[in-house]
């Protein structure tokens, strides 16, 4: 029976997780109790170590805090480059340090009374660390290091599923009350306190103390041993070195193990990967160009997104990859900035009237699309789409009123004038279908169907004003304009067409259209029809556009 490595490191990752999350769970619900009384606190105290402390829950607690701090040493060592997204990179500096920090509390606490019996009630523990306030320090760091990389453990796992978004904001709520709930009932319990550290603690047991204390010594010379151990483990080059070349010409060596998505972050190569490559989406997939025939076979993980996505032989997830001989790849996405925000619209813009032109494009049969692609490549897909209307608005001196769905409300006017404003609209239609053209030329042999938009263009008076309730409130346009540059829009769907655009925007612009290309349009809503251009290919108006400069 073949056991698959990373799906096990995965599920020992994830339950050793949980069992320390349990943990730490009731430890602050413990310490919440000291908002109440000293008395509650050691009732719940008693009931939970009734749980950790019977030999199942320890060999529980214990070999799943071993276990967690050894896989973190396990994806330290394995990583070929220490480049990666910061939640990563505090993940692990989080997940490595939190040993450290709790081991005096393990050793004062669990290993005191495994060996002697001794078992101090909350009273005797706080009043010992009541004289100690570096203690108190540590213990309150330990506490909140521990929360915060359990909670980051679980946002990975969570973060992608589909009802996270239900249970976002209560489980956010948790996650920030808890932590602050029971550092003010250790706070208050602390300031309760009315005795001293009893004096059989420096006296009779003051020869345990001394073991105890050479025991702790010992935990955290190992910790940092096993530590140091993989950073000069990291040191020693490994077996075999090869060569990943990319398809524009460059190349980096690299030891034979190291994943195609580590080699790009060592050459510093931007290289999409959505889900912090995980194998969670195929955003990082790379076409394998030359040395395919001596690739290892894909973990079951890699191969359930690449069934999933229908991806070609050839066709490999970069973070999964890890070869052992040379090759040549080309990521299949090309990595794309943030989309660019529109330049706000001006306070003092608010319920004034204006001569606008507006622009509505909206992306073609994306609900089938989005159907046929997994969650993440839908969201590439969708933001790569978005930036190019960002920027060929921009650069036509317009301004992106909203996004709705997978459309744009787009308007020119606010400090031109009007032929102006139609003159960008028009630059704006020939740059979205210019746009269209180049996604669809990266995203060859990614979809079935090509990309395609309809747009729909009218100008004339529309008003600038606020609209919502309170804060949920924003700068918009409305009016008869905006209503009708929508009824285009859908005019050009139902002629199969890239655009429809009214006389009064090619009017506006001073363009000299030929009279066989206009005609008249009724649309719902409106009495009196509309005379308008439909043209298959907006790029058309190119032709147009110039003889008007």
């Amino acid at each position: 029976m073949r056991i698959d490595l990373p799906q096990l490191r995965k599920r020992l990752h994830f339950g050793s997780g949980l069992v320390m999350g349990a943990f730490i769970l009731g430890h602050f619900s413990n310490h919440a109790l000291g908002i109440v009384s000293l008395g509650a606190m050691e009732r719940l105290r008693e009931l939970l170590g009734l749980i950790w402390r019977s030999a199942p829950g320890t060999i529980l607690l214990y070999g799943g805090i071993l276990t967690h701090f050894i896989l973190a040493l396990d994806a330290l060592y394995r990583r070929h480059t220490l480049k990666m997204p910061l939640g990563e990179a505090l993940k692990i500096l989080l997940g490595l340090s939190l040993p450290f920090l709790i081991a005096l509390h393990v050793v004062s606490t669990r290993i005191d009374y495994s060996l002697t019996g001794y078992s101090g009630g909350y009273t005797d523990i706080l009043a010992r660390m009541a004289k100690s306030p570096p203690t108190v320090l540590r213990q309150s760091v330990a506490l909140l290091v521990a929360w915060v990389h359990f909670c980051l453990g679980m946002w990975f796992w969570m973060r992608n599923r589909s009802w996270y978004g239900r249970v976002r904001l209560p489980l956010y709520t948790v996650a920030v009350l808890l932590p602050v709930l029971a550092l003010v009932g250790f706070s208050l319990a602390l300031r309760s306190l009315d005795v001293q550290p009893t004096p059989v603690w420096f006296s009779e047991r003051s020869g345990e103390a001394v073991a105890l204390a050479r025991i702790t010594d010992a935990i955290y010379a190992t910790l940092a041993a096993a530590v140091g151990f993989v950073f000069m483990a990291r040191a020693v080059p490994r077996a075999g070195r090869l060569k990943v070349s990319y398809a524009d010409g460059a190349s980096i060596t690299v030891e034979a193990g190291t994943s195609i998505l580590e080699a790009s972050r060592l050459a510093s190569r931007p290289h999409l990967s959505v889900c912090g490559g995980r194998g969670r989406c195929s955003t990082c997939r790379v076409k394998v160009l030359a040395g395919a025939d001596n690739l290892p076979e894909p973990s079951a993980l890699e191969r359930t997104t690449l069934e999933r996505i229908g991806a070609p032989p050839n066709v490999r997830l970069a973070c999964q990859l890890r070869p052992v001989t040379d090759l040549t790849v080309s990521p299949v996405l090309k990595p794309a900035p943030h989309i660019r925000r529109a330049q706000a619209l001006k306070d003092n813009a608010s319920g004034r009237e204006r001569q606008l032109a507006v622009l509505f494009c909206d992306l073609r049969d994306f609900t089938r699309l989005s159907e046929e692609k997994l969650p993440f490549d839908t969201m590439f897909l969708l933001n790569s789409y978005f930036e190019m209307i960002g920027e060929a608005v921009e650069q036509s001196g317009g301004v992106i009123d909203k996004f709705i769905g997978d459309g744009a409300l787009i308007h020119f006017g606010l400090s031109d004038g009007y032929r102006t404003a139609c003159i960008k609209a028009i630059t704006a239609a020939v740059r979205i279908s210019q746009g269209i053209e180049d996604l669809n030329r990266s995203f060859k042999g990614e979809l079935k169907e090509p990309l395609r938009v309809a747009m729909g263009m009218h100008g004339g008076s529309a008003i600038i004003g606020r609209v919502g309730y309170g804060e949920i409130s924003e700068l918009t346009v409305v009016g008869d304009t905006v209503n009708t540059a929508s009824r285009l829009e859908g005019i050009a769907k139902e002629h199969d067409a890239e655009l429809a655009v009214s006389s009064e925007i090619l009017d506006g612009a001073g363009m000299k259209v030929e009279a066989a290309l206009r005609q008249e349009i009724s649309l719902r809503g409106r009495a009196q029809p509309v005379r308008a251009s439909i043209f298959a290919d907006a790029r058309e108006l190119s032709r147009f556009l110039y003889a008007t400069l």
